[in-house]
């Protein structure tokens, strides 16, 4: 019996192994279950799994369940979140520029949202809420990407050309950003650096509640050009003579893409790699096809952030480090190991 689902654009198709698929996912899931509750057990006060269920169905005491349902549980779901919208965007980014070791931190999508979040953070959070912070980040990311198309526009964007020009204005961002943190108050600059390490410290609700309302925004369209994604994994002049409009799907690929990674970054700063690692792994399990790696991709993405955050919170008892720095510990030699094979 087949079990390959076929994915189509015009003469282009691709085999969607659905029973590959099916079983990884049946593998994560539970995988991410288990990591929640032991995320909603363990930290500075234990909490038995029992009393876990206990608080989040409303029984248990006042002050246990306001740790699991106000403290923890927030927490939680902004990882998942967060880590399912940088690795998807990670992916697609992958996918568009044809380079493995393409991702929102190293296409200087990450910095652009930094920067502009340590700026808000310098000379304007004295005059407007912290609530604007995502606002700025998002703004940030979206202005960086916008002068990397224009800047790699020669008669087109080309897939190298993306990357060359996001890999300099990543680190001209990058010294834009020291160099506001060298003209802050040190408390302006301590508050930044960790936010620059990303960290889902002081989650809450509301926190989630946007950053779920704008995936789910964002679903659609991600679901409209999900069928173009592997034809520019192939040659450009292919996905010309089957008729597709090239830089169009692009600048809409490069825009969902930025829409994801910029407002995960608005609410965790720059947690960097997620988008490098996941799309890897979940590549090696299920194969290419874009819809099932999707999926797969996104919940790597929602472990790995959960894991690191979990690992950050319990280690090293009684601080509570960023979780974007586990992620780098593991995400440097990946990246190394990436480089290598890519030379090779």
């Amino acid at each position: 019996m087949d079990n390959g689902y076929p994915v189509r654009i015009g003469a282009f198709s691709r085999l969607l192994d659905v029973r590959t698929v099916g079983v990884v996912v049946a593998v994560l899931l539970p995988l991410s279950l288990l990591v929640m509750l032991a995320s909603l057990s363990l930290g500075k006060v234990f909490v038995p799994p029992l009393s876990v269920m206990q608080a989040l169905v409303g029984d248990a005491d006042r002050g246990i369940g306001f740790i699991v349902t106000e403290l923890r549980l927030p927490r939680i779901l902004l990882a998942c979140l967060v880590g399912s919208a940088l690795a998807i965007s990670g992916l697609i980014l992958q996918s568009m520029v044809r380079n493995p070791l393409a991702s929102p931190d190293i296409l200087g999508i990450t910095s652009g949202a930094c920067a502009a979040a340590v700026f808000f953070l310098s000379f304007l959070a004295a005059t407007f809420s912290q609530r604007w912070l995502p606002l700025a980040a998002i703004g940030g990311a979206g202005l960086t990407a916008g002068a990397i198309y224009l800047l790699a526009w020669k008669q087109g964007a080309s897939p190298l050309r993306l990357v060359l020009v996001g890999v300099g204005l990543s680190a001209i961002m990058g010294a834009a950003t020291t160099m506001l943190l060298v003209f802050s108050p040190l408390s302006t600059t301590l508050s930044a650096y960790v936010w620059l390490t990303g960290s889902v410290y002081g989650a809450q609700w509301r926190d989630v509640g946007a950053l779920a309302c704008w995936l789910a925004v964002m679903m659609p369209f991600l679901v409209l050009l999900a069928r173009h994604v592997n034809v520019h994994e192939l040659d450009e002049g292919l996905a010309v003579g089957i008729g597709l409009p090239v830089e169009r799907i692009r600048l809409a690929l490069l825009t969902v893409s930025v829409a994801l990674a910029g407002a995960a970054i608005a609410y965790v700063g720059g947690m960097a790699f997620v988008g490098l690692i996941a799309p890897h792994i979940a590549k090696s399990m299920v194969g290419r096809a874009f819809p099932g790696l999707a999926i797969v991709a996104a919940l790597l993405g929602a472990n790995l952030v959960m894991i690191a955050d979990l690992m950050a919170r319990t280690l090293f008892l009684p601080l509570d480090l960023p979780a974007g720095i586990f992620i780098s510990v593991l995400g440097t030699p990946f990246f190394i190991y990436l480089l290598i094979r890519q030379r090779h």
